[in-house]
């Protein structure tokens, strides 16, 4: 996982660093924040192959920091990464930027994974989803709100000198309608303004919205099967070449919905069944979200990037409190190394609901 540096004012950014600054609002939701090891990768795997698009891992659809994980061609990609760098460089070499400040890189310890339980976990998180506070249905001109707490861990660069470095944690709300056509988001971590900015389609470019696997809208996760086996094939077919791993990208994909959408109450516990028919996913019995909150993890390593990918739920009621991204395996990016324990991006859902108006909140909504 990479975050995007605060970004200063594009008259005081270099070409690189405008590029990016027009590009973070076409890469999927968040993704653009998470590790960069994860964005080379499909680089790499993209210039395997002409012919294979690719989306950046963690992305969660254009202009969402986070999910939806839009196919992006390579020259985009290799901008957006080029612009993370030269972007930090720029800011910490007296840019000016508004975002948020820069700290050591978040740390964490590993814990022990283990397969033992894990598919009887997921069917106990099933359950608790089937039988738990029904997720409302989204209608006509309303708006998906989610408030969450985020915090990432990337290499930035200053004069030429490369060193780990975290974006503190911070408050990151997004708003999306049901159609998925029209959306809000305020991030310091990827904002220019604290007002945030639109993640309407079509974008300035005049690319029309289409929903899938890779951007879905509400709307859409309604039609979606419910039935494991199928949701599970429906998946490893739309997401084919995407990734390091088609069983990678396929927890990373529900991974995705669970994070940065409000999946509907007949789809939320099919989610978790289909999970567990994905070889390679674990428990970590002790996990922390970015709120602090501890929990149990249901988990995946990436053999590619070193890192494992977890979802955290509270160990009682099993209600999932976020994800994060943990370095397993040392790894080295740019000549620095990722340690065993570099938190590489971390979320707590804090809040989540259907509200009226964009830029409603529950809170103002009475």
């Amino acid at each position: 996982m990479n975050a995007n540096p605060s970004r200063q004012h594009p008259a005081d950014m270099d070409e690189s660093a405008q590029l990016m600054s027009r590009t973070a609002r076409d890469l999927p939701p968040g993704r653009h924040q998470f590790h960069k090891e994860r964005l080379m990768a499909q680089i790499h795997d993209m210039r395997q192959s002409d012919d294979r698009t690719a989306t950046p891992a963690p992305g969660k659809r254009a202009r969402r920091p986070r999910l939806p994980r839009l196919a992006i061609a390579l020259p985009a990609m290799a901008a957006v990464v080029a612009g993370v760098i030269v972007t930090a460089s720029v800011l910490n070499n007296g840019g000016g930027g508004s975002g948020p400040a820069t700290g050591p890189a978040l740390t964490t310890d590993l814990g022990t994974a283990s397969a033992d339980g894990a598919p009887q976990l997921l069917d106990q998180i099933s359950l608790a989803a089937a039988s738990g506070t029904p997720h409302p249905r989204v209608g006509l001109g309303q708006f998906i709100y989610i408030e969450s707490k985020t915090a990432t861990t990337f290499v930035k660069t200053v004069d030429g000198r490369s060193s780990l470095a975290s974006h503190p944690l911070h408050t990151r709300q997004s708003w999306m309608s049901a159609d998925g056509t029209k959306g809000w988001l305020i991030d310091p971590a990827v904002n220019d303004t604290p007002e945030g900015e639109t993640l309407s389609l079509p974008d300035e470019q005049g690319n029309p919205y289409k929903a899938g696997l890779n951007g879905p809208s509400y709307d859409y996760l309604t039609k979606l099967t419910t039935d494991p086996d199928q949701l599970l094939a429906k998946i490893y077919k739309e997401t084919a070449g995407q990734g390091n791993s088609p069983d990678q990208q396929a927890f990373s994909t529900i991974g995705d919905l669970l994070s940065e959408s409000y999946p509907p109450a007949e789809l939320y516990p099919a989610l978790f069944k289909t999970a567990a028919k994905i070889p390679g996913v674990v428990v970590v019995n002790d996990a922390v979200d970015a709120a602090g909150r501890p929990g149990v993890a249901v988990a995946r390593l990436d053999e590619t990037s070193g890192a494992r990918e977890e979802w955290i739920f509270d160990k009682k009621t099993h209600a999932f409190l976020g994800e994060r991204n943990v370095q397993v395996k040392q790894m080295k990016e740019e000549g620095v190394v990722i340690k065993p324990g570099t938190v590489n991006y971390t979320s707590a859902i804090i809040t989540r609901a259907v509200v009226d108006h964009m830029k409603q909140t529950p809170s103002s909504s009475s």
